[in-house]
């Protein structure tokens, strides 16, 4: 935490209001609450990556860097990620929403997800030889 500044956690919390705003603005314009569930989606979206994070091989083992629940995190990670995207998609195509509210909703969703790799990226604890 030594790298990133205040101004790199006003900048982030800037980026995530924006991204709220956008969520909860493509809901209340268009009377419709169906595009709150992207925030949601996209919010739970890093904890099984988060979660599985730590449980990597043994140090010892050089044929393969990854592990199988650590892969497992990535993949639904993914999952989650793609489902965020695509129930805007489905809910305009099939006209819940408006398509405005689904060009607002994954914007908003991008916003807010990128805002949490960004700063898990920038406060990301530096693994120690001696741990």
């Amino acid at each position: 935490m030594a790298h990133a500044g205040i101004k790199t956690v006003i900048l982030l919390s800037f980026v995530l209001a924006v991204g709220f705003l956008l969520v909860i603005l493509s809901c209340a314009l268009w009377g419709n609450w169906l595009p709150l569930l992207v925030a949601f989606t996209f919010v739970l979206a890093p904890l099984p990556n988060a979660l599985f994070a730590r449980c990597g091989g043994d140090d010892f083992s050089t044929e393969y860097d990854g592990s199988g629940p650590a892969d497992l995190g990535r993949f639904i990670t993914a999952f989650v990620v793609v489902t965020g995207f695509a129930l805007p998609l489905v809910l305009a195509h099939s006209e819940v929403i408006t398509p405005g509210a689904c060009v607002m909703s994954i914007a908003g969703g991008a916003l807010v997800y990128g805002t949490i790799l960004a700063y898990s990226a920038t406060f990301k604890e530096e693994s120690s030889d001696f741990d």
